[in-house]
């Protein structure tokens, strides 16, 4: 019997140089890590037993597995293997065994890793909102990797330590394409981007203990603290399955992303043009509702996909 059986019986292109900047300067998180484990807490929820126990077959052999099980606290393993890999590629931005490409030496590859590369274009796409439609190549992949993840951990022929490191990823990602200002970005009249909304500089009050912050930021932190784990996790997330009850369609990552830059460009940005915005009540609750919708529909979606893959 495995570790992790025995765990559950006892507990049950080329680019410009100004997008290798935008690369270099993205920062720690889509949403953040509420966010990641809220879509995930309603994936689990919404896959069938055999899809929950081939995605912990995999997920048992990833290299950080152990690690994760530090974190279990008596729940079951399965599950926490699932939440911790959600948030894990953005975890590892802070963790030293691993390098930023374009700003630090390469790192030794450890046990089971491809390479020990952040890959911090995987996280977003960069298409212009606004006036400024001319096509720029983007620095972010997350479109393609969306694609190429699922194809990997599909693929009953690929590497068992392949399917490992390409899950987690994949959870990540699908939560990080319904991000609205991880698929868009206003440019200026000098043709400089906004970074995702990373260099719009913004007031909020409803949040007093940090109300200067980036818009980024401020749509980063919208689903929950950070720190938002174990029953407070699941209580919010039966509290998004109820107000939105009816699983969106499940479509393409093509189609999350088209919908991701719609409703930037319609309403990620204050509509006051000043420095440093403030965040307006009715910004704010309309801000809200997009954001708790977006990682429900994630993870409804995730969970079709995963039943789709691992069928």
């Amino acid at each position: 019997m495995t570790a992790r059986r025995t765990m559950v019986a006892k507990f049950f292109g080329r680019l410009l140089p100004m997008s290798l900047l935008w690369v270099l300067a993205f920062p720690a998180a889509a949403w953040n890590a509420a966010g990641h484990r809220i879509s995930a807490m309603i994936a689990w929820e919404h896959m069938d037993a055999p899809t929950r126990n081939a995605v912990a077959a995999i997920l048992e052999q990833h290299p950080d597995f152990e690690h994760w099980q530090l974190r279990a606290n008596g729940a079951d393993p399965d599950l926490t293997a699932f939440l911790e890999a959600s948030t894990w590629p953005d975890d590892i931005r802070r963790d030293k065994r691993f390098y930023t490409a374009g700003s630090e030496e390469p790192t030794s590859t450890q046990p089971g890793f491809p390479d020990m590369e952040r890959r911090l274009s995987w996280h977003f796409v960069d298409r212009p909102v606004g006036w400024y439609d001319r096509l720029l190549p983007s620095p972010g992949v997350i479109d393609r990797q969306l694609v190429a993840l699922a194809r990997i951990v599909g693929d009953r022929k690929e590497k068992p330590s392949a399917r490992a490191y390409a899950l987690p990823w994949l959870i990540h990602l699908v939560g990080d394409a319904h991000q609205p200002l991880h698929a868009a970005s206003r440019y200026g009249p000098d043709g400089r981007s906004d970074q995702g909304g990373n260099r719009v500089t913004i007031n909020n009050p409803f949040q007093p203990h940090a109300s200067s912050t980036s818009l980024h930021r401020y749509w980063d932190d919208l689903p929950g603290p950070p720190w938002l784990n174990g029953s407070r996790l699941h209580s919010t997330a039966i509290a998004l399955t109820s107000r939105y009850a009816t699983p969106a369609a499940t479509g393409t990552p093509e189609q999350w992303i088209d919908e991701s830059w719609q409703i930037a460009s319609e309403h990620a940005y204050p509509p006051e043009i000043d420095a440093a915005p403030t965040i307006t009540a009715d910004f704010h609750n309309q801000a809200l509702t997009i954001a708790n919708r977006r990682v429900t529909e994630a993870g409804y979606r995730l969970a079709a996909l995963l039943q789709q893959l691992l069928r």
